[in-house]
């Protein structure tokens, strides 16, 4: 649905001095997905997602959407793209002197081609589609962010887009709404067949409704994949420490005790870091390694995300023993488990 060619962008400021935003990005977003692009501020982000619908142009490279190469277009042909691409924003950018049901009717109205009743009919549509029929004549102040984000989210949709863009569309908004947001953009995604392109630096958001994901840092995609795939084994630095503040916020400092020098340590007390995913996360490991070793394990730290309902558990444990018994139950937990790791050694 949309393809990105080598695309770089370049802006020359006042005093003559050159910026490049993007340098160099190719990514290929399939029809239907919900496709997370995450970064740290300055890294580009905005400025890719305004290249897909063109309100910013690319320096070099192909913008590419749903076959139709559209880098070159004009106004009078962007502006037809344009109706097969919604957007929403971070602050809404609602109509202050307008209705709800005006607010959403106004692009309907900008396009000269639509009956009175048309209008009626789409804007009722959208209205109850994103669970506001009762809020058509409420103005914009009288609205929570939440409700306002439903507005720009149906006014998006009003010209029966293909695709949806969010740049930062709940970093305004309250951990419980924003997961409402996040649930309705997932059941239009399925309902109107979207492809949604979701621009953030809250990997939460990310987590919790993308397919796949893009880290974008300086300019560059540096890591990209399965959404599940980056949060279990990210490779990338910057992703590690993305993926740790999620995945490890409550054990992060717990670890901070822990040290490894192996070439001193004879036995003891050993501290392991145990990845758990999909099904595995629920499978009574502990139990079983303790109960075929003789060993005693105790529970240090642990929490369990899920992605996009997928369950990733993460678990420090200690083990008891010898050298050689703390070996041996690193290797059952390899067998057990999707990935280990030995994070340190402890008196």
């Amino acid at each position: 649905m949309i393809k990105l060619e080598n695309i770089h962008k370049t802006y020359v400021l006042d005093n003559h001095q050159k910026v490049e935003a993007l340098k160099g990005i190719d990514l290929n977003i399939n029809k239907g997905e919900i496709f997370g692009v995450i970064g740290l501020s300055g890294a580009g982000k905005s400025t890719l997602i305004r290249l897909i619908n063109m309100l910013e142009t690319p320096t070099e490279g192909r913008v590419i959407i749903d076959g139709e190469d559209i880098t070159d277009y004009k106004e009078v042909k962007l502006r037809k793209v344009r109706k097969s691409i919604g957007m929403i924003f971070q602050q809404f950018n609602l109509l202050s002197s307008k209705t709800v049901f005006e607010n959403v009717a106004f692009p309907l109205e900008l396009d000269n081609t639509y009956s009175k009743e048309e209008i009626e009919n789409r804007v009722t549509e959208l209205l109850t589609m994103v669970g506001l029929e009762d809020k058509a004549e409420v103005y914009p102040a009288q609205l929570s962010g939440g409700q306002k984000q439903r507005v720009g989210i149906a006014r998006a949709l009003a010209t029966n887009p293909k695709i949806l863009l969010c740049d930062e569309a709940t970093s305004a908004l309250d951990p419980k709404t924003t997961s409402s947001i996040l649930k309705l953009l997932c059941e239009l995604r399925d309902k109107l067949s979207l492809t949604i392109v979701i621009i953030t630096h809250q990997l939460e958001v990310i987590k919790e409704c993308c397919d796949r994901v893009a880290v974008i840092d300086g300019g560059l995609i540096s890591e990209m994949g399965n959404t599940m795939d980056l949060f279990a084994n990210p490779q990338k630095d910057l992703t590690k420490r993305l993926v740790s503040a999620v995945v490890r916020k409550d054990l992060n400092d717990l670890l901070e005790y822990t040290k490894l020098e192996p070439e001193y340590f004879e036995g003891g007390k050993a501290w392991f870091e145990l990845l758990f995913k999909g099904d595995k996360a629920t499978d009574p490991v502990l139990v079983e390694v303790a109960t075929l070793l003789n060993l005693k394990i105790s529970i240090m730290g642990g929490q369990i995300n899920h992605i996009q309902n997928e369950p990733l558990g993460i678990m420090v444990v200690a083990v008891e023993g010898s050298k050689q018994m703390i070996e041996k139950a690193f290797e059952e937990f390899q067998k057990r488990v999707y990935k280990v790791k030995l994070v340190g050694y402890a008196e």
